[in-house]
């Protein structure tokens, strides 16, 4: 008898925060990713009386990313030393696609750590940038 495998992903549909000011990630998340607005809010699922979300989808590749609004914010900003998300790591293909990257970002003023190379655990390279709660983003490309 074979051993059961996991299931099988077909890819990434979205990634979801929790954020201060809705409307102002929805414009950061829109100039940076230049995302589309979808219409409508979304509750929480089963969970509905503690706020909603609204979803920016980027336009290549149809990543929808989730902005949610919570009643129990306190409005403090997001840090990664915490229990839960560390970062989102966004695939891009070569050290072009970091250059592009990297001149976009200085494009929009948004700050970011240059593209940075690294041998371990494995070769790639990245450029990492902050949203505006304090949210790390990043762009990777393997073997750059």
């Amino acid at each position: 008898m074979s051993e059961p495998s996991t299931p099988p992903i077909s890819g990434l549909h979205h990634f979801a925060f929790t954020v201060r000011d809705l409307e102002a990630s929805i414009a950061w998340y829109q100039k940076v990713f230049q995302a589309t607005l979808v219409d409508g809010d979304l509750p929480h699922y089963g969970r509905e009386w503690t706020g909603y979300a609204n979803l920016v989808i980027e336009p290549r590749t149809g990543l929808a990313i989730g902005l949610h609004r919570h009643e129990a914010n306190q409005d403090e900003e997001f840090n990664e030393a915490r229990t839960g998300l560390d970062h989102v790591s966004l695939r891009v293909d070569g050290r072009e696609g970091l250059e592009a990257w990297a001149d976009w970002l200085d494009g929009l003023g948004v700050a970011h750590s240059g593209i940075q190379r690294r041998t371990r655990p494995f070769v790639h390279s990245t450029i990492v940038f902050r949203d505006i709660d304090n949210i790390q983003l990043e762009v990777v490309a393997i073997d750059a």
